[in-house]
């Protein structure tokens, strides 16, 4: 029985011999270059066998093309060291001389596969990232750098702090009635005084020649005034005098008339004498009838003259108080008791009409007076209460007086004390006034922060574990130490309050320790 001889591959001789050196074949189809058979062969174990020539391999897409037909041969696995991923094993043609041997190319390669999956887990990567992936911008922040609040439930009221000035509860100011030139000063600033007491002396030469100009006017009317009352007395007396002188001649014509009428009755005197008697006996009676009517209307007039004399005398007197008025101003005096407080006055100081003298405090009992801006003007209303903290102890407050008039932006209230006034309080102290705008009533609170200037309490950053995310809120009133929360937030819920600057296109901070 013959046994057929194996022919040995030159591939394999070299495969052999680069294993038991410990290196790695490189496969054929790798190489760029087909690689020369050595003519001349080796002695030396150390070098290689010469590998047997390859020919190029073509495209992928075109098929290896044959120089001559080829015969039936025989298909053989490569070896172990060429086929050394999952690809198919490449064909090897058996019984061809190792010149015309051909290699079919491995498309799918260890590199090709592992750059097409690193290219596929990449894309896949972006694609995920970009559909699934977070996309808000974030910003790293340091913990001690900002502030953070807990959102609580609680009574909320609606209130202001206002700066209040301490006034007396009356103030007179002194102004100067009359111009002049100050000649004397009877009092200094800050002594107590009382009403009527004078403070100062003008001088005005203009003022008294005027004065006494229409004062000689006046008397010169009150004195024609004098004059038609006494005509009118003399009048009357002179009335009064003929009143009696008609009467004693009616008595006397009576009692002639009566005599006559007696002779005459008793025939011892004539006709004509007692024609005469009676004659001058009724002439008598008349003249006495006429001159009462008389002295009647006269004395009517008389009496309505009289008072319009008697009022036109007091108009006069009054001229003549308001005459002399400028001169009794140029004396200076206190209106009401207190304290002089102001003065400003100076010896041969010029004073203009109206120009400021100084102020009289009254000091039985004090005041508040607080600008508060416009934007309350709404809500601030005579009675409304209000505290203020003096001495450690709460004084209460009720608003007594709101100012129409707004001043840049703001006007101003008087608010009066309730009880008894701090003792220590003094004019011209300045105090925090708490001004109550409502009752309370339960809310969610959120302390005040300086994140409402950029927000305008739109959104908020809120903490969630080692993040603050930007979220939707809705912030209803405020006072000086919260905000109403009307959505957006719950209690217990932790909210980034500092400033929000250079915060606002930023998503999600990122807190660090």
């Amino acid at each position: 029985m013959m046994v057929a001889e194996q022919k040995t591959e030159p591939g394999e001789e070299n495969a052999a011999k680069l294993e038991e050196e410990g290196k790695k074949p490189v496969p054929s189809f790798l190489s760029k270059a087909p690689v020369s058979e050595p003519k001349s062969e080796v002695k030396s174990e150390a070098k290689q066998e010469p590998e047997p020539e390859l020919e190029a391999e073509p495209e992928p897409k075109s098929k290896p093309v044959s120089p001559s037909p080829k015969p039936e041969v025989k298909k053989r696995p490569v070896p172990s060291f060429v086929n050394s991923g999952s690809s198919p094993e490449p064909e090897v043609e058996a019984g061809l001389p190792n010149m015309d041997r051909h290699f079919a190319k491995k498309i799918w390669t260890p590199k090709r596969i592992a750059s097409i999956g690193a290219v596929a887990t990449f894309v896949g990567l972006v694609v995920y990232m970009a559909i699934f992936g977070d996309h808000s911008a974030k910003l790293n922040v340091q913990v001690e750098r900002i502030t953070i609040s807990e959102v609580t439930h609680g009574p909320f009221q609606e209130f202001i702090v206002q700066r209040g000035t301490v006034l007396p509860i009356q103030t007179y100011y002194l102004d100067a009635l009359e111009g002049g030139q100050i000649e004397e000063i009877f009092l200094e600033e800050g002594t107590f005084i009382k009403e009527g007491d004078p403070i100062l002396q003008l001088s005005n030469p203009q003022t008294e020649q005027r004065v006494l100009t229409q004062e000689t006017q006046l008397f010169e009317q009150m004195n024609r005034m004098e004059s038609t009352r006494l005509n009118q007395e003399i009048q009357d007396i002179d009335r009064q005098q003929r009143l009696m002188n008609l009467e004693l001649s009616l008595k006397q014509n009576e009692r002639d008339f009566l005599k006559e009428k007696e002779l005459y009755e008793r025939k011892l005197s004539s006709e004509d004498n007692f024609l005469a008697a009676q004659d001058r006996y009724e002439n008598s009676k008349k003249l006495k009838a006429f001159m009462l009517e008389t002295v009647r209307r006269d004395s009517l007039y008389r009496i309505n003259e009289l008072a319009v004399l008697h009022k036109r005398a007091g108009s006069l007197q009054l001229q003549m108080d308001d005459v002399r008025r400028p001169l009794v101003n140029l004396t200076v005096r206190a209106p009401i008791d207190g304290q002089l407080s102001q003065l400003n006055a100076e010896i041969g100081q010029l004073m203009n009409r109206g120009m400021r003298i100084g102020q009289i405090d009254v000091l039985s009992g004090y005041k508040m007076r607080a600008g508060i801006d416009e934007f309350y003007i709404t809500k601030i209303t005579k009675g409304l209460k209000g505290t203020i903290e003096i001495d450690d102890e709460k004084y209460e407050l009720s608003i007594r007086r709101v100012f129409p008039e707004v001043v840049d932006g703001q006007f101003e209230v008087d608010m009066d004390f309730v009880d008894a006034p701090p003792k220590s309080i003094r004019r011209g102290q300045t105090e925090q006034i708490r001004l109550e705008l409502d009752d309370p009533e339960q809310a969610l609170l959120l302390p005040r922060g300086g994140f409402y200037q950029t927000t305008g309490g739109n959104w908020v950053f809120v903490v969630d574990g080692d993040e603050a995310v930007r979220r939707e809120v809705r912030i209803g009133r405020q006072n000086p130490e919260f905000f109403e929360v009307i959505s957006g937030l719950a209690p217990g819920e932790r909210v980034v309050t500092s400033s929000y600057e250079n915060y606002e296109e930023i998503d999600k901070l990122i807190l660090q320790q």
